[in-house]
């Protein structure tokens, strides 16, 4: 089976497209931040589905700890189902999703708006419902994304929520990491993760691991390769990981574990020490020379930037291990581009 072209066109053009956003999405952030700062809120809701969702997660991280402001995930059936309205006067709802078009954050977006909350849409269709029913939005301008997996989209999402970030947070050092990050995601596309491959190919079932800035890329990284491999993947944070899921840990479970670049990376390597004495096979990627069990990576830069590389060295893989499995990762099964729930 040969690669699947579109999803490796995907994976080449997320740089380009990288570059390009900051410009396109300069307006529309100004405007939001200026809203924010008006009206400071005291309280994130975020609202997505499948990839959109783990870049919600990332965007906990970022508000979170670069804003001090508390980060909380919507469920849409609350507005969809249960037709009740949440009481989100003055606070920030976002937003994010590829086709805009899912019904059930369409509808909590209005019931946001509606309720009194400044609503923003991170969105790739400008012209969608969800953005047509939000105050602000913000286009991923990522274009047509050729593999039904959405790749070039979510790492677009990530360095839109980072841009928005480093200007709210008015931090200097994430704006300069925001400015290299396309170079550094057309060098990360290009990192050999052979080591990997192999492994993964014969899996029936494995772990992913993150925290901190990496936890959304375990969690992206878990989502494809159920996608495009069909390969049963769970992920969870280093933290949580010891809290029962530890004693899966055997032979039959590989664990992917993506190690942060702050202060979470010592938590996370003290359970990849933990978790190899007990017997497990753990692939860590992280910077530092080739040797077995690490995935090689960029030299540090910054850790939020550099967890939307490490999911674009991933992405690389994942094209490949696909062929290894004899999958579709262009058309998975049973999946379709736009997918509609309420």
């Amino acid at each position: 089976m040969k690669l699947a072209a579109g999803i490796e066109t995907d994976l080449q053009e997320a740089a380009a497209v990288v570059d390009r956003q900051a410009a396109t999405l300069a307006p529309p952030l100004t405007a939001l931040i200026s809203e924010l700062h008006r009206h400071p809120p005291r309280l994130v809701v975020t609202c997505a589905r499948g990839s959109s969702a783990h870049a919600a997660t990332f965007a906990k991280h970022l508000f979170e700890l670069r804003c001090c402001l508390p980060v909380a995930a919507a469920a849409p059936n609350t507005a969809t189902v249960y037709r009740r309205a949440l009481n989100l006067k003055g606070q920030l709802f976002v937003a994010i999703s590829q086709s805009g078009r899912s019904d059930d954050l369409i509808e909590t977006a209005a019931m946001a708006r509606s309720s009194g909350a400044i609503t923003a849409a991170f969105v790739n269709d400008p012209d969608s419902p969800l953005a047509e029913i939000s105050q602000f939005v913000l286009p991923l301008g990522a274009g047509i994304e050729r593999s039904v997996a959405a790749t070039k989209s979510f790492v677009a999402s990530l360095a839109a929520l980072l841009q928005l970030t480093a200007i709210w947070a008015d931090d200097p050092m994430m704006r300069s990491a925001h400015a290299r990050l396309p170079k550094r995601l057309a060098e990360a596309g290009q990192l050999d993760w052979h080591e990997a491959l192999t492994a993964l190919a014969r899996a029936e079932s494995l772990i992913t691991i993150g925290r901190g800035p990496t936890l959304a890329i375990a969690r992206e990284a878990a989502l494809k390769l159920k996608e495009t491999c069909e390969l049963h993947a769970e992920a969870f944070s280093a933290a949580e990981f010891r809290h029962g899921p530890i004693a899966l840990v055997g032979d039959a479970f590989p664990i992917v574990a993506f190690k942060p670049g702050d202060e979470a990376a010592a938590s996370l390597a003290a359970l990849v020490a933990d978790l190899r004495r007990k017997g497990a096979s753990v692939l860590v990627a992280e910077p530092g020379k080739r040797q077995s069990g690490r995935l090689p990576f960029l030299a540090a830069d910054h850790p939020d930037a550099d967890a939307i590389c490490m999911i674009q060295s991933f992405y690389a893989l994942l094209v490949r291990l696909a062929v290894e499995r004899g999958t579709d990762a262009d058309q998975p099964r049973h999946l379709q581009k736009v997918t509609r729930t309420r």
